[in-house]
């Protein structure tokens, strides 16, 4: 079985202990963020689960803007509600889309999944998701990793 753990969590924002901490998965596709996630122990914003409940498909471009004000909304709901760590599931590769989440309620921690995107497409090609291979190779060509 694969190792589908994070190569480290990264704190990004100055937090006090008394501020929730948003622990966002950063990596490509079949790289290990989901089963990592699922293991954490924290509750979980899923974004594929919420494509595929809103519209039955894994991606409509068209779609995203109310897909990812959907998962705000979710992980606002889950602070409120009195966690104080939530798990943010998704691929969350480039500065701009990690930086969509600064918000006042809670601090950013990144899960870094560095998997090589050749074992990344192994594992699509395995799982016979074959459509995935491209958006793979252009999610890596794209890659920024937080520092």
């Amino acid at each position: 079985m694969p190792n589908y753990f994070p190569t480290h969590i990264k704190s990004k924002d100055v937090s006090t202990t008394d501020t929730p901490t948003l622990i966002m998965t950063v990596g490509l596709p079949r790289s290990g963020k989901t089963t990592w996630a699922k293991s954490s122990g924290f509750p979980v914003v899923n974004i594929d689960a919420i494509r595929l409940v809103t519209y039955g498909e894994v991606f409509i471009a068209e779609f995203e803007s109310a897909i990812w004000a959907t998962a705000k909304v979710m992980v606002k709901s889950l602070f409120v509600y009195g966690y104080s760590t939530v798990v943010l599931d998704a691929c969350n590769i480039t500065i701009f889309r990690r930086d969509e989440w600064i918000d006042s309620m809670w601090a950013r921690s990144y899960a870094l999944f560095k998997a090589d995107s050749s074992i990344c497409i192994q594992r699509a090609e395995e799982e016979k998701k074959f459509d995935l291979v491209t958006v793979i190779k252009r999610m890596a060509s794209y890659m920024e990793w937080p520092e």
